[in-house]
């Protein structure tokens, strides 16, 4: 998925533990674990603005957007030479 949650990043960054931040922003600690281990399909915008809250950061530092590359429609890839 081409949205990376960076969220290890920014605790790591402010030194909290999952546990903590899980209490602090009223989510369970398995929800937490979903979202930070990239399993999470949607997030909802309550839970972004309690993790900015906390972390006292803004969205861009817990999302990312990394474009997943694919080949352009009717184009092969050529791996000649590897």
């Amino acid at each position: 998925m081409p949205i990376v949650v960076n969220l290890d990043v920014m605790m790591a960054k402010r030194k909290m533990g999952a546990g903590e931040l899980a209490e602090q922003i009223g989510i369970t600690p398995a929800n937490l674990s979903i979202l930070k281990n990239q399993k999470a399909k949607a997030v909802r915008f309550s839970t972004l603005e309690e993790l900015c809250r906390v972390l006292e950061c803004q969205p861009g530092d817990l999302l990312e957007y990394r474009p997943e590359h694919r080949p352009e429609h009717g184009k092969e890839i050529s791996h000649a030479g590897k």
